[in-house]
């Protein structure tokens, strides 16, 4: 008998148990700190912005799911020109992993994908309440989804302060990484966010 699980409930315990890994070389994972692209004067006030504009709405009470994705994401796939040529953003719904082994299969909905490449996930239920890794169990059984797993698979976890790069290798072995936390109130690192997105950018549409 298959047993389902949203992938809301999915734990990174039964993703190792299908053969994920997680790999700690940091050689595995350089996109998010090696190499990254400049960014301009303009690009470093709208970043400015948008901390201020979270500063100021999250000072009386925690920012919603779609809070959030208005008022921190939307501005960054735009800055990092994924709403231009050649990028192309679609919303994926009924995601399915299956186990080989133990017949699990992991569904969920409503997930942000570019090129198909880089998925995006926004934290759920009162999202800055609560650290940005809640989320990563969720965004590798999407990951895992993947339908052309020839290439490395990133993703971005987002809860409002926080973002979070993760990237995935399906070939002969499930791996994975991840970057730290990083923080959109304080300026290197909300660049930083920004440079890598704009480098992820490069390297999907290529």
């Amino acid at each position: 008998m298959v047993q389902t699980i949203k992938a809301r409930d999915i734990t990174l315990y039964e993703l190792e148990e299908i053969g994920l890994q997680l790999v700690q070389d940091a050689s595995f994972f350089t996109e998010w700190q090696e190499d990254l692209p400049p960014l301009t004067e303009a690009e470093k006030q709208a970043l400015a912005r948008v901390c201020s504009n979270y500063l100021n709405l999250s000072k009386r009470r925690p920012m919603s799911e779609e809070a959030v994705k208005m008022v921190v994401l939307s501005p960054l796939p735009d800055l990092a020109g994924f709403y231009q040529s050649p990028f192309e953003i679609e919303t994926e719904t009924s995601i399915e992993i299956s186990a080989e082994d133990d017949g699990v299969v992991v569904k969920g909905i409503d997930v942000l994908v570019i090129q198909k490449r880089l998925w995006v996930l926004v934290i759920e239920s009162k999202s800055t309440k609560f650290a940005v890794t809640v989320a990563l169990p969720q965004a590798l059984a999407y990951m895992l989804a993947n339908p052309s797993p020839v290439n490395p698979t990133f993703g971005l976890l987002v809860n409002g302060r926080e973002f979070m790069f993760i990237k995935l290798v399906i070939q002969e072995h499930l791996m994975y990484a991840r970057s730290y936390a990083l923080s959109i109130e304080r300026d290197r690192e909300r660049h930083q966010i920004l440079s890598v997105l704009k480098c992820l950018g490069q390297m999907i549409s290529a």
